[in-house]
């Protein structure tokens, strides 16, 4: 089949994940250049992969070499100009959550894509981790029933960066660390949100020096889905003792788990005082390695095989809708209906 050329978009540590992915475990794609405005990050990130082709800006990347698709890893407010910009050339458009900061955005993306015929697949990699990928195939095969309650949690150990703090460029932490779980729940409860309210406080940020308004580091969510069901989320960035990412889902006949906070099958005993000791995830790349290699293996074979993504524009809107709504709830104390936000 033919190699599929990948420029990549961003130089950072999402970058660094695609950029494995495409050197060291997918032969059908070969990545062609890398893209950053930042020299001495995009120096050292093509160094590290090999990658000669080199551009500060995306234009220029499009103007100097062939290639087929590009991977965006920047961050969420620059998404919307550089997917547009990627969709008018011809080329396919790997896009990382969050899809882009508003639903006006969001449409702009959506019907680029589609007024130039690409292809668009949004980064919610647990869709492709074996073990979610395996819970939902369980699920649609009845094994627990109809799902009546779905409960995702993300907690990231590091403070996010500044330009992920402030509303005003990313959404917040809702957004930047919770995508996956919009997105998760609404995927495992085979139903949209209807209305979300939304809890926050900042209960280490001052100690961090961070004075962004409207920051939080903790944020519990409640969602009513469209079929009546229920979901919640649990935020925590920075929760500083690793890397924790777990769903359940209870059912009419029983309850599924998916993750654990165990990083490894092993445990280890030294003596009765320190107990049972078993090794954790530390890291988001870590803990979903095999999600990120089978969704941008997903997206090379999308393009060679012309057969539409499984996962789209659709629903990386329905992910940015239900940050913006829980926003407005917190901001607002109160329960906000989707329809809000999407008329």
């Amino acid at each position: 089949m033919k190699l599929i050329r990948i420029c990549l978009v961003g130089a950072g540590r999402a970058a660094k994940v695609h950029a494995a992915s495409l050197t060291r475990h997918l032969p059908a794609g070969r990545l062609v250049a890398i893209v950053d405005p930042h020299a001495e990050t995009l120096q050292a990130t093509a160094d590290e992969f090999g990658v000669e082709q080199r551009f500060a800006t995306l234009e220029e990347a499009l103007d100097h070499i062939e290639l087929d698709a590009v991977v965006i890893t920047t961050p969420t407010f620059t998404h919307a100009a550089l997917a547009v910009t990627a969709a008018r050339a011809g080329k396919h458009i790997f896009l990382e959550k969050p899809m882009a900061l508003t639903l006006e955005e969001c449409d702009a993306i959506a019907r680029a894509a589609a007024e130039n015929h690409v292809f668009l697949q949004l980064g919610f990699m647990r869709r492709f981790d074996p073990d979610f990928s395996a819970a939902f195939e369980r699920i649609q095969a009845g094994e627990i029933g109809q799902p009546l309650m779905v409960k995702s949690l993300t907690h990231g150990p590091g403070l996010p960066p500044p330009w992920a703090r402030d509303l005003k460029t990313s959404n917040g932490n809702l957004a930047e660390v919770n995508s996956h779980d919009w997105d998760c729940i609404r995927w495992l409860m085979g139903s949209n949100p209807r209305r979300v309210y939304a809890e926050v406080a900042n209960l280490k940020g001052s100690a961090r020096g961070v004075t962004t308004e409207h920051f939080y580091d903790h944020a519990l969510v409640t969602v009513r889905f469209e079929n009546g069901t229920l979901g919640n989320i649990s935020s925590i960035c920075p929760c500083d003792y690793g890397y924790d990412a777990r769903v359940e889902i209870i059912g009419e006949k029983g309850i599924m788990q998916i993750g654990e906070l165990k990083g490894q099958a092993v445990v280890v005993c030294t003596d009765r005082d320190h107990g049972l000791v078993t090794p954790i995830f530390r890291t988001w790349p870590q803990r979903f390695a095999w999600g990120y290699i089978r969704e941008m293996e997903h997206f090379l074979h999308a393009i060679q095989t012309d057969t539409p993504p499984k996962v789209g524009a659709e629903d990386g809107r329905w992910a940015v809708a239900s940050v913006l709504a829980a926003t407005r709830s917190f901001l607002e104390e109160r329960p906000v209906l989707l329809s809000e936000v999407m008329a």
